[in-house]
């Protein structure tokens, strides 16, 4: 079947399926059915994932072997739901180290670690001949940008098509990836968001700003944490608003009627759920995760208190982002968000077929907040004023940042990306361990 007969089948299915396609979608569409690699550098929401499906189209009616390859376990999961409506379970597998299921399919959702090991093992003799890496801005990440990074150096005979908001600088990309595979890349970049987003920086306390958003209808809201303790506790504070009708509480009690919380922090999770908060991070059992998901889809959980992972695209309808901090722990030091970081969680914020526009808050330091309210109680009364005693900011884990630092994080491009490549035992062993070839040589 020739790409002009696979293009034309697959736009008659668009049509079918009442989709029209943005010109950047059909730009990268048309140079994938040349036989191009694609660099697909546009925001979150604009609608990358129907141009990877038009990929897995292409390979699967050419008889040959496409892999999606994504950051984390959940959102393999989810891409591999979604592909099997579409090509059917018989055409699309899955492997995640968790587990393994069709894993001989045509078309095979992974961590980008397993295509990477499978790379290293097999090299140009893997039966790999297309890839998309989705948020392929992980290239730069210190602990796993080698993952991202291996596919591209050791699978020659593959074609790629590389996806993210925020890219930064790609020339050296789009070089480098024709040199290795022989094969023309193209760069397709947009600006334009199908849903804007509106910027505010808050010195109001969280709760204070969090009741406020949700009375605006501004709601769901997830609320950016950088660690799990810090999700948690979030949550908790959160209990003492009302954010729910007596209603919505019921609604919410009849979708958990058939939960199963019997595990440890299971009574936690129910009691924030009833209240309409939810909790997301990768130390909750799948289970709890996936219900936090499925809730917020059905409208049911005004706020959700998550970890920086699920700004990773799992597709949970989020109408305001709010930062609680701009600054986190990256593994090495304490340090202001990257630029890349910022707007890649910013991108969460209103979803195309949920919102007509998003909200992206920033909350001032706990501090600062708390030393402006004790001024403005105190008033113009100079007695009163020196009787303040100012609290600090936290001498751990904490850099300060202000509503300067916040508008440079909204302007600013991305950073550029950085090889993070690292020669390890791993790699060794699975290069020596080739059956085809002499790994000692």
């Amino acid at each position: 079947m020739s790409s002009d007969a696979i293009l034309e089948t697959f736009l008659d299915y668009l049509t079918t399926e009442e989709i029209e396609p943005y010109t950047h979608q059909e730009e990268a569409i048309l140079e994938l059915y040349e036989g191009k690699n694609v660099i697909l550098n546009t925001p979150t929401g604009s609608g990358k994932s129907l141009v990877a499906l038009a990929l897995h189209f292409q390979a699967l009616c050419q008889g040959k072997r496409s892999y999606y390859t994504v950051p984390i376990k959940a959102l393999a999961n989810e891409k591999f739901l979604s592909l099997c409506e579409v090509f059917g379970p018989e055409n699309v597998g899955m492997i995640t180290g968790d587990a393994t299921v069709n894993a001989s399919a045509p078309i095979v959702c992974c961590t980008a670690e397993i295509l990477a090991n499978l790379a290293l093992r097999e090299g140009a003799d893997a039966d790999v001949d297309d890839v998309i890496m989705d948020e392929f801005h992980y290239y730069s990440d210190h602990s796993r940008g080698s993952a991202w990074q291996i596919p591209l150096l050791i699978l020659p005979q593959a074609r790629f098509l590389l996806m993210s908001a925020t890219l930064g600088e790609t020339s050296f990309f789009e070089k480098t990836l024709t040199d290795l595979t022989g094969k023309p890349t193209t760069l397709v970049q947009s600006e334009d968001r199908p849903v804007p987003l509106v910027f505010t920086y808050s010195e109001d306390t969280l709760e204070e700003k969090v009741a406020e958003l949700v009375e605006q209808d501004k709601a769901p809201i997830y609320l950016v944490n950088f660690t799990q303790l810090a999700c948690a506790r979030t949550a908790q504070n959160l209990l003492s608003t009302n954010f729910c009708t007596k209603e919505e509480k019921r609604a919410i009690i009849e979708a958990l009627a058939e939960a199963d919380f019997r595990s440890p922090y299971g009574k936690e999770v129910s009691k924030l759920l009833r209240h309409g908060v939810g909790i997301h991070h990768a130390g909750l059992l799948p289970k709890y995760r996936v219900l936090v998901e499925k809730l917020t889809q059905r409208g049911l959980l005004k706020v959700i208190c998550g970890t920086d992972t699920l700004g990773v695209g799992v597709n949970v309808p989020i109408r305001t982002v709010l930062f609680t901090q701009l600054c986190k722990y990256d593994g090495q030091g304490t340090r202001i968000l990257s630029v890349r970081d910022f707007k890649q969680i910013c991108g969460r914020a209103g979803r195309r077929g949920f919102d007509s526009v998003g909200y992206v808050v920033a909350q001032a330091p706990e501090h600062v907040i708390e030393n402006r309210r004790l001024e403005a109680k105190a008033g113009d009364n100079p007695k009163k004023r020196r009787k303040i005693v100012k609290r600090k900011p936290p001498e751990k884990g904490f850099i300060a940042w202000d509503e300067a630092t916040f508008q440079r994080l909204m302007t600013a491009p991305p950073e550029k990306l950085v090889s993070r490549f690292t020669m390890t035992h791993n790699i060794l062993l699975h290069v020596l361990s080739r059956k085809q070839e002499d790994g000692c040589l």
